[in-house]
C-alpha cells in the first residue's frame, strides 16, 4: 500500500456508505408515495364499449366543448384500451353523459377590480356495466367531473374559451377516463 493510499480509502468508504445507504432512508420520507395512481385494468370479459355525445346541458354553451369532448374521450379509449367501440345498446360499458356547469366567475380582485377569472366545468358522467351481475370491471355510477380554469380578466369569455378549450377538453377527457378506468 502505498503512504496516502490509506487516507483516500479510508475516507472514500464513510462517503461511499452515505451514498449507498441514504436513497433507502430517505426514499420513505419522499413525496413519491403521496400519490398512487393504479394503471387502467379492464377484465378480460369486457370487450366492447359505447360512448354516447356528451350533450351540453349548461346554461351558457360553448359550441366547441360537446364534439371536441366527446370525440377526444373515444380517442383516449381507443388509445389506451383493448375494448371496441360500438353504436349498439348491448356494449360491456355504457358511457354517456352532459356538460352540466359552465359559469364563469371572479376568482381574484386586484385595485377594487376584477384580475382574474375563473371557469368552471363539469360534466355529469354515467356509467353503465352490463357484467355488473357478474361483479366484472367497474360498478355502475353516476358522478360529476369538475375542473376549474383561470384566465385573465381582461379577456372575454370567447376570447378566454379561444385559448382555453384544449386545456379543457384535454383536462376533462383526463378526468372522466380516470373515473372509469382508474381505481383512486
Amino acid at each position: 500500500m502505498v503512504k496516502g493510499q490509506w487516507k483516500r480509502i479510508y475516507l472514500f468508504k464513510p462517503l461511499h456508505f452515505i451514498l449507498c445507504i441514504s436513497p433507502f432512508f430517505f426514499f420513505p420520507f419522499s413525496s413519491c408515495k403521496v400519490y398512487s395512481f393504479k394503471d387502467v385494468s379492464i377484465p378480460k370479459e369486457v370487450k366492447t364499449i359505447r360512448i354516447s355525445y356528451i350533450e351540453n346541458k349548461a346554461r351558457y354553451i360553448d359550441p366547441q366543448l360537446s364534439p371536441q369532448l366527446t370525440d377526444k374521450l373515444k380517442q383516449k379509449i381507443n388509445n389506451q384500451t383493448s375494448l371496441t367501440q360500438v353504436l349498439s345498446d348491448d356494449a360491456d360499458y355504457d358511457v354517456s353523459g352532459y356538460v352540466s356547469t359552465y359559469d364563469v366567475t371572479t376568482a381574484g380582485v386586484s385595485n377594487q377590480q376584477a384580475a382574474t377569472n375563473r371557469l368552471t366545468v363539469s360534466v355529469h358522467i354515467v356509467f353503465k356495466n352490463k357484467l355488473n351481475d357478474q361483479k366484472i370491471g367497474t360498478p355502475d355510477f353516476e358522478d360529476d367531473v369538475s375542473r376549474n380554469f383561470d384566465f385573465s380578466a381582461s379577456l372575454t369569455i370567447t376570447d378566454a374559451e379561444a385559448q382555453l378549450t384544449s386545456t379543457i377538453v384535454s383536462n376533462m377527457t383526463d378526468e372522466i377516463f380516470n373515473r372509469i378506468f382508474s381505481n383512486w
